[in-house]
C-alpha cells in the first residue's frame, strides 16, 4: 500500500509561511532542488490544499521556458507537471489541468482507496491539509525541511490537537544551506 508523507518546510519557531503568506526565508539552492527532484520523482501524487495547488499551479507549468530557471528548478519543472495531483478545495470550480483531480474533503475511504492503488507514494504538502489528514490519522511519514531562521510569527506548522501520535526517526541530513531533514515514520512501518 503506497504511504502518504507530509513534506514541508518550516522555520525553526515552528512557521511554514511568514504572516502574510511569503516563503522568501526557505533556502532552496540547487543541492537541496536536486535532492527535492531526486526524492519526488517516483511519487505516485502531489495531494495539495488550494492555496498550495495555485502557488504552484502559477508558475511551475512554464518555469522550464525561463531561462533563469536552468537545472534543478527546471527539472522540477517537467516532474511537477508530469505528476498526477489531487487537490482538495470547496471553493475551486475548476482544478486547472496538469493532470490535476479536484476533491471537496478528506474522505478517509477514498484517501484509502487512492493509498491501495499501485504507483508511488503520495506527498502531503501544506499545514492545513495535513491537519486534516492527522485528524483522520491517514499520514504515514513526515519529512520536515528545518531552516535556520526564526521568523517570529505566521502561519503554525502543526494546529492544536488533542491527539497524540509517537512517531520514530527515519532519518536525518543536512545541507550545505543549514537546512536539516527530520524524517519521521509510524513505529513499525516499512522504510522507505
Amino acid at each position: 500500500m503506497r504511504k502518504i508523507i507530509v513534506s514541508l518546510s518550516v522555520s525553526l519557531d515552528g512557521f511554514i509561511a511568514d504572516p502574510d503568506g511569503g516563503i522568501d526565508w526557505h533556502l532552496v539552492d540547487d543541492e537541496l532542488h536536486r535532492y527535492f527532484n531526486e526524492w519526488l520523482r517516483p511519487m505516485g501524487a502531489f495531494l495539495t490544499g488550494r492555496v498550495t495547488h495555485e502557488l504552484m499551479a502559477g508558475f511551475w507549468p512554464t518555469a522550464d521556458a525561463d531561462p533563469a530557471n536552468a537545472g534543478p528548478m527546471a527539472e522540477f519543472a517537467g516532474i511537477w507537471r508530469d505528476m498526477p495531483k489531487y487537490v482538495f478545495s470547496r471553493t475551486l470550480d475548476d482544478a486547472g489541468g496538469y493532470h490535476t483531480t479536484l476533491m471537496r474533503d478528506v474522505v478517509p475511504e477514498e484517501i484509502m482507496a487512492l493509498k491501495a492503488r499501485p504507483g508511488g507514494d503520495m506527498v502531503l504538502g501544506g499545514a492545513d491539509l495535513a491537519a486534516s489528514f492527522r485528524q483522520h490519522d491517514l499520514i504515514d511519514e513526515y519529512r520536515l525541511y528545518v531552516h535556520p531562521v526564526l521568523i517570529g510569527r505566521g502561519k503554525p506548522l502543526f494546529q492544536a490537537s488533542d491527539a497524540r501520535t509517537g512517531l520514530e526517526l527515519a532519518g536525518t541530513r543536512t545541507f550545505g544551506t543549514g537546512v536539516v531533514l527530520l524524517h519521521y515514520r509510524r513505529p513499525g512501518a516499512a522504510a522507505g
